[in-house]
């Protein structure tokens, strides 16, 4: 087959996905490597401008731990994390604030808007998009979400815009705002949106049967195979927070939940509109 042939092939084989997921929601949670690597975040970029502009509503969650990391590190501040979450005080929230909500924000909306996308910046703060009291004190100003207005994000993208949304939200609890996990606001803000799909981007191939071997991918899961999962040691550390926020997505009405892997450029794209699935994909079971 020629090239120009394959060109179109690939061009057919998305036509029926596209016409089945045109006028539906999908939220994107993006962070790891697709964040730091150019040749990554550009194709991450193009991915959600192509789907928005065959009518895909999409939404673009981020986090920006590293960014968090590196001004911490210039001001002199050290990091504490206790069981995997940034222990944050105000001092540190100060500056999470400022750089999810501020810099990290802001630079993806100037990058969707240089390769043509029209996206609009709005954080947890904004029209009470994320409400939450403090999860534990001993994680300092780390929240657990109590509300979720998708009001804000609804609104822009009946406009016609790409919402970017950081993760920060407003406390109840406390005059403070919260730092919460990127994934679970994720997840949450997919369901109160009614998504069809929630794509999680990954440092990993997806949930691998055997951590060292990349080929043992598990391609489908059912809610009610987690358990198990879990049990068995298959889903384990980092890893089990992520699948509880997928099935909860999923317990909530989203369709289904794809964890993929960001190093691969276009993951987005492969996985939404072509017959191969790249990532592991998590729906309800019967």
């Amino acid at each position: 087959m020629s090239s120009h042939e394959q060109q179109a092939q690939t061009l057919v084989e998305a036509l029926p996905y596209i016409q089945k997921f045109t006028g539906k929601t999908v939220v994107v949670k993006y962070g790891g490597n697709a964040m730091i690597s150019d040749e990554l975040r550009k194709a991450v970029m193009s991915d959600i401008i192509l789907l928005s502009l065959v009518g895909i509503r999409v939404v673009m969650v981020h986090g920006g731990g590293p960014e968090i990391g590196e001004m911490l590190a210039r001001v002199g501040k050290e990091t504490h994390f206790v069981d995997g979450l940034r222990c944050t005080d105000a001092e540190t929230m100060d500056i999470v604030q400022s750089v999810l909500c501020g810099k990290v924000n802001k630079n993806l909306v100037a990058q969707l808007g240089r390769l043509g996308g029209l996206a609009i910046g709005l954080c947890g703060l904004d029209g009470g998009l994320f409400r939450a009291c403090q999860l534990d004190e001993k994680y300092g100003l780390v929240g657990r979400i109590t509300g979720v207005n998708p009001e804000p994000v609804e609104n822009a993208l009946m406009s016609g815009y790409i919402p970017v949304v950081s993760t920060v939200a407003q406390g109840e609890d406390a005059d403070t705002a919260y730092n919460i996990n990127a994934d679970t606001a994720a997840a949450r803000l997919a369901a109160a949106l009614g998504a069809e799909k929630l794509i999680l981007l990954t440092d990993v191939r997806g949930l691998l049967r055997d951590p060292k071997d990349e080929e043992s991918l598990i391609h489908v899961v059912r809610t009610y195979d987690v358990p198990a999962l879990v049990a068995d040691g298959t889903i384990s550390g980092g890893m089990i927070p992520k699948m509880e926020c997928c099935v909860d997505a999923i317990n909530s009405g989203v369709e289904r939940v794809h964890i993929l892997d960001g190093r691969i450029p276009h993951s987005i794209l492969i996985e939404l509109l072509s017959d191969r699935g790249i990532g592991t994909m998590l729906e309800k079971g019967d």
